[in-house]
């Protein structure tokens, strides 16, 4: 008799890395975007999706903040086209980074999910930032 674990077959090799090549499409990690910050390597615009008042009590450093409600086709014009966006919200619990994501594909723009959103970036021990003036 199998474990639950192994009672569902395990996909195969070529399946799984299809798999994971296309999860790693949709999403990136608290810690690929705070590498990527502290090298200087910022090739994407970091958004906050919660509210103002949220991201003024704190948020990651060096994000936007701009709920997923005021992406509208005109305010996402000041970006180019080809920018990838990556977003995040308060964490596992929310979906608001999910909404985001999705209402910047239905606008024809890139975007990747930053898993576990504020939650995840306090548990891997990186500072956040607080005060700072939210994005008209």
């Amino acid at each position: 008799m199998a474990s639950p674990v192994a009672e569902v077959p395990a996909a195969e090799p070529d399946l799984a890395a299809a798999h994971y090549a296309a999860k790693l499409a949709f999403e990136t990690d608290c810690s690929d975007v705070h590498t990527a910050f502290a090298r200087a390597m910022v090739d994407f615009v970091l958004l906050d999706v919660r509210s103002p008042a949220l991201f003024a009590q704190s948020h990651v450093p060096g994000a936007i903040n701009l709920p997923h409600g005021k992406m509208t086709a005109h305010r996402m014009s000041e970006w180019a086209r080809e920018t990838l966006f990556v977003v995040y919200c308060a964490g596992p619990h929310c979906n608001g980074a999910d909404k985001a994501a999705l209402r910047l594909a239905k606008l024809g723009l890139k975007a990747k999910l930053m898993i576990g959103g504020m939650t995840g970036w306090v548990d891997e021990g990186f500072a956040l930032e607080s005060g700072a003036v939210a994005a008209e």
